[in-house]
């Protein structure tokens, strides 16, 4: 159930796919909603809505993702959820992977993330509530051909979030990881890729970006409805520590979770073995 109209939502990417599905259904719902984007003018359907604040952001740059921090606070007085949506993909199989791609690509998807999480702490430890939700993607669970660095980067966001989770626990505040699976968004058509690649790859990685980039207007998922879903999720009774979305999230997840279970049982003598024996742990 919607328990607080009024909510302030602090979004980040809002100029295409989730961001900007997410930023619509929270307007169209009576949110209040801060949405920014690296390019202020690509907000303009947002322009003629009054609880709607648009505001330039470069997750990047620390100055300006401090100033959009301030200015929300500004103009609304608090900040209730901030939702870290801003991010970039890169079509490669690791060993093509150029650094400083790389490099780029996790400045955006990792340390984008936790800048906006670092500039907007200090005002929710200080109200003792509130929610970030961290846009991961299923790719942060299993790592997939042709994203294996995109996938690093959305793991490195779940690391971050899981040991952010019992931090703020017990300070009211409440982190959430959303993982899609394939949406009707713009990420696969816009995603980099090395100038250059290795043939031996072209049966995995390659095989895997031509899907990618065929996909395009085709995935199966629904951004409005995620929308839906993440603000559902957001304000439920006991909300989850990690949203699923997209039918094929939900069975690659589960089918992964089997096989991890698997090889821990299996393995478990040997885990188990690698400790000193019980009787020798006090000396």
């Amino acid at each position: 159930m919607d328990k607080q109209p009024s909510q302030v939502w602090l979004i980040t990417g809002c100029s295409t796919g989730f961001g900007r599905s997410l930023a619509r259904h929270l307007l169209d719902s009576g949110r209040r909603v801060v949405a920014t984007a690296r390019k202020p003018e690509q907000l303009d359907e947002f322009r003629d809505r009054p609880n709607a604040l648009l505001l330039p952001m470069d997750v990047t740059d620390a100055a300006s993702v401090e100033r959009c921090v301030a200015a929300a606070l500004e103009r609304f007085g608090h900040v209730d959820v901030l939702v870290n949506n801003a991010g970039s993909g890169y079509f490669a199989a690791v060993e093509e992977s150029d650094e400083e791609d790389v490099r780029a690509l996790f400045e955006v998807n990792f340390f984008g993330t936790a800048r906006t999480i670092h500039a907007l702490l200090p005002h929710l430890r200080q109200r003792r509530t509130g929610t970030i939700v961290n846009l991961t993607s299923i790719g942060g669970f299993i790592g997939y051909p042709a994203v294996g660095y995109y996938c690093a980067s959305k793991f490195a966001v779940e690391g971050l979030s899981d040991a952010l989770r019992t931090e703020l626990q017990p300070l009211g505040i409440h982190v959430m990881t959303v993982e899609p699976s394939a949406f009707r968004t713009e990420w696969a058509g816009a995603s980099a890729e090395p100038e250059s690649t290795i043939a031996d790859y072209d049966a995995t990685a390659g095989a895997a970006r031509r899907a990618y980039r065929e996909s395009v207007g085709h995935q199966a998922g629904d951004p409005a409805r995620a929308a839906r879903a993440i603000a559902a999720a957001v304000n439920a009774e006991r909300p989850p520590g990690r949203l699923l979305l997209g039918n094929e999230a939900v069975d690659e997840a589960l089918k992964r979770l089997e096989t991890l279970r698997r090889d821990f049982i299996d393995w478990e003598p040997a885990a188990r073995g690698a400790d000193f024996p019980r009787d020798r742990l006090s000396t």
